[in-house]
């Protein structure tokens, strides 16, 4: 019966963070855009006049929304994580993850003893330079970090993000990024350029 009612609590959760997942990406694909503000871009111009060409109490608010979702989205995988330990450690029967099907969430078609953690974004890129190495190899505005060469998850990640950066300059870099409710496969190559940095892109960790 406990099994069950667990069972029952984590494809609950899976629809939850389905929902929340299609609320970030829309969050996501507004601040992002082609006239977006970015995630945490300055609202005021080079004179430090408020932009004209934003709403900036709709902008600050999508922000502040797009946090919470993400607050909430950790909260709930880090439950749907727990409740997969304790079926492993029961070993009760698996059962397929079939509840995201149709959405714009990235986990469909994935059994429910694969390590949900491991696929969620541990960083957002919310700035990017047009000519940095960054964005010549294929990085985007938005891109959520899913893993950056061995960093994946865990504690000081924007401190092992840039350690794995420096200590592979002129070496490609595996990056796993989620990308508009896909996940993507790229070679990011850290290299000094014009700018600062081996990358020119600013992570937004959490």
């Amino acid at each position: 019966m406990v099994a069950t009612n667990l069972k029952s609590e984590t494809k609950s959760l899976m629809d939850q963070r389905a929902a929340l997942e299609a609320q970030i990406n829309a969050l996501i694909d507004t601040l992002s855009g082609p006239a977006g503000p970015g995630f945490s871009g300055n609202l005021t111009d080079s004179q430090g006049f408020p932009r004209s060409d934003i709403d900036i109490p709709t902008v600050r608010a999508q922000r502040k929304r797009l946090a919470e979702l993400r607050n909430d989205h950790k909260d709930i995988t880090d439950t749907i994580h727990n409740n997969i330990q304790l079926l492993h450690s029961a070993k009760l029967p698996q059962i397929p993850d079939s509840t995201n099907q149709g959405t714009s969430a990235s986990y469909e078609n994935h059994p429910m003893d694969v390590d949900p953690v491991v696929r969620i974004p541990f960083a957002t890129i919310d700035e990017i330079a047009e000519d940095s190495p960054a964005a010549e190899d294929g990085l985007q505005l938005g891109d959520g970090i899913v893993k950056f060469g061995n960093v994946e998850n865990g504690e000081r990640l924007q401190e092992k993000l840039v350690s794995e950066a420096q200590s592979n300059q002129g070496c490609p870099v595996s990056v796993v990024v989620i990308r508009r409710g896909a996940f993507l496969d790229l070679t990011v190559t850290p290299r000094p350029w014009r700018g600062r940095g081996l990358l020119g892109c600013h992570f937004l960790f959490g």
